[in-house]
């Protein structure tokens, strides 16, 4: 630890990110006898992706915008953990030096539409204008609603919440969990079931990351939810193994029942066309196996240039 007896945490500086790290720190305390209010020592870290919250986040980098100055922190010695939301961090770790070394368990995963009339989304009328900053949303959107007009959202939740009631959309799609972590899920017109939007890889789940081989993996791992950490592993391998990231239109969601592992994956092509929709499941036991198998067959059916493609989007137009 940088500070004996201390623990120095870093996380993004959003209202989101202070909630669900004190979700994360107050369950810590909880249990143990060794960890307090006055042992934890919180430090906000302004990331490109909230400095830079107007343009998609392809046109920005892409990759991590959300993590990447909390990782440096990590590695330079500056916090000893940082806490994130689990569906930032790529799936293609970005250095060997650093390791999850915790996994909340997760939230509600399911998207949740916001509409300023109170209509849930198959009663919007149509030219209603929505609101997203995912590509994945996006064409799911465009999958059952093309009469829909698709307008770019981004900001903070609290600040997306805000442009909707100010009248700049009809409605928005925002994640359940994190509405749910702010306090807001009564602003919640509709969760939107899985079976027309799948939510992305990891979303619900916030994860502390930390030095490789840091003893503070003894620490958090009283709270680690294992079933949430097989989950998430099993859905960032695919992502991974088919080189997909968060410009992908992929959905990837993994839930164990009764010790089996059902996972299933939605891929879309940007007009909003699904190309792939397949379910595997197996003991939870054998969750490396069941995302080999998944990818196995996502490659020969889709292909990998197809993938490429998809992340590609030089000439994209976010508003069809």
């Amino acid at each position: 630890m940088s500070i004996l007896n201390k623990i120095s945490v870093g996380i993004r500086d959003s209202k989101l990110s202070r909630a669900q790290t004190d979700i994360l720190l107050n369950q810590l305390i909880s249990v143990s006898d060794n960890i307090s209010n006055e042992t934890i020592d919180i430090k906000t870290i302004k990331t490109k992706g909230d400095i830079h919250n107007v343009q998609r986040l392809d046109q920005i980098g892409g990759k991590g915008l959300f993590i990447k100055e909390i990782e440096q922190h990590i590695i330079n010695g500056q916090v000893d953990v940082g806490i994130h939301s689990m569906k930032d961090v790529p799936a293609e770790e970005s250095s060997d030096e650093l390791d999850i070394i915790c996994w909340l368990k997760r939230e509600n995963p399911c998207e949740a539409l916001l509409s300023n009339s109170g209509l849930k989304f198959f009663e919007l009328p149509s030219g209603s204008v929505i609101g997203t900053s995912s590509i994945r949303r996006r064409a799911q959107i465009l999958n059952l609603r093309k009469d829909l007009k698709i307008k770019l959202l981004r900001g903070n939740v609290d600040t997306r919440v805000k442009k909707l009631k100010e009248n700049n959309y009809d409605s928005i799609i925002l994640s359940f969990a994190g509405l749910k972590r702010l306090g807001l899920s009564d602003q919640v017109t509709e969760k939107l079931d899985e079976e027309y939007f799948l939510p992305a890889a990891c979303q619900g789940t916030v994860g502390v990351q930390s030095k490789r081989g840091s003893s503070l993996k003894k620490v958090f791992e009283i709270i680690n939810h294992k079933e949430t950490q097989i989950e998430s592993l099993t859905e960032r391998k695919v992502l991974k193994d088919i080189n997909a990231n968060c410009n992908s239109p992929i959905s990837v969601y993994a839930k164990i029942k009764n010790d089996v592992l059902k996972i299933r994956c939605e891929i879309f092509d940007h007009d909003g066309f699904k190309v792939f929709s397949r379910i595997f499941s197996d003991d939870k036991k054998k969750f490396l196996n069941v995302a080999d198998e998944l990818v196995q067959v996502i490659l020969k059916d889709v292909g990998q240039d197809k993938i490429n493609n998809l992340n590609n989007l030089d000439d994209f137009n976010y508003s069809p």
